[in-house]
């Protein structure tokens, strides 16, 4: 049975006015008001948009304890969800804005050294951020630039992993300039590091080439600017594999991968274990690591919603079962 059938399912058995067991609000402490000053929302209290945003926020109180409720008896160290920056939101606008990434098929990863010799040698923990090569986590507010995110980050942790000062380099750019993309309104990880390996474009520091979370005019640069082109890329399916996985991390950095994201729209903390299947991918999002000293193995995931979202920023995926499909669509900038 899909999740949305159980998600409904379990809507229609909640008697009218119900409230959830540890949900109890008391008179006067109710959460619309606290969310719309905490995330600067100015609807016109009495308005119509004021009455639907409201909606939308108690459905997705409902949504949160479905969501806590199926699994949380079952596992340790299992996703919680609640109210975010995105409650007010239905899930076909969070889709639309924030969901636009493509994937593309792409052929499996196959290793001309035995799995188990990977296996043996991998770590038990590791994450670049330890190491000071990835840069902080951007937010691409309205802009569904996700796949321009993922890459940049990636050919930033690349370079400062070659030896070099480790800089934040322009999102804009590659959302302007990717022909083979559609700028805000969606495109792929794949297709950017395509047309960046075609054209050998040197990507500008951020700060020369400003993020305005809307597509613009392709600007260009001197040869002579600073900026960061890369010489090839790699792009697998590891959807079968993903020690093999951990062991490209360790080999080439971080990685840039495309996940269903839809439940994410309610993640606050934990191991994404279920609530997240392996079809339609929407989003792209970049692995700096993974975890495997505890009870559940978890990929240790850069988002670019900010740092109010998930984890500081981070989202943590269950290794093994190709939870959200992060290991469909795997890619990798060479420097």
């Amino acid at each position: 049975m899909s999740l949305l059938v159980l998600f409904s399912v379990f809507l229609l058995c909640l008697p009218v006015g119900a409230s959830p067991k540890n949900g109890t609000k008391a008179v006067g402490d109710d959460p619309f008001p606290r969310f719309l000053r905490s995330h600067t929302r100015r609807y016109s209290h009495g308005s119509l948009e004021f009455a639907r945003r409201e909606r939308l926020f108690r459905e997705s109180i409902q949504r949160h304890i479905y969501l806590n409720s199926v699994f949380s008896s079952y596992e340790n160290n299992s996703a919680i969800y609640g109210i975010n920056q995105f409650s007010d939101l239905s899930p076909e606008e969070f889709k639309a804005v924030y969901l636009r990434s493509k994937a593309v098929k792409l052929p499996k990863y196959i290793s001309s050294v035995k799995t188990s010799t990977k296996e043996t040698s991998l770590p038990a923990k590791f994450d670049w951020r330890d190491k000071n090569f990835v840069a902080p986590v951007r937010n691409q507010l309205s802009c569904g630039g996700c796949w321009a995110f993922s890459i940049v980050g990636g050919i930033e942790s690349v370079h400062a992993i070659k030896g070099n000062l480790l800089e934040e380099l322009s999102v804009q750019q590659v959302i302007d300039c990717s022909y083979e993309d559609y700028g805000c309104n969606g495109g792929s990880t794949v297709s950017a590091l395509d047309w960046l390996n075609k054209t050998q474009v040197k990507l500008v520091r951020a700060s020369e080439y400003i993020f305005k979370a809307e597509t613009g005019i392709c600007h260009y640069f001197p040869s002579s600017e600073f900026g960061v082109s890369i010489r090839g890329y790699e792009a697998y399916n590891f959807s079968d594999s993903e020690e093999l996985m951990m062991a490209q991390l360790l080999d080439l950095g971080p990685l840039a991968v495309i996940v269903n994201a839809v439940s994410w729209q309610d993640y606050l903390g934990g191991i994404i274990q279920h609530h997240c299947s392996s079809g339609e991918a929407n989003h792209a999002v970049l692995i700096t690591g993974f975890d495997r000293t505890g009870d559940v193995p978890y990929w240790i995931v850069q988002n670019s919603w900010g740092t109010t979202w998930g984890i500081d920023g981070y989202v943590y995926i269950k290794i093994g079962e190709n939870v959200c499909g992060i290991a469909n669509t795997v890619s990798a900038a060479l420097l």
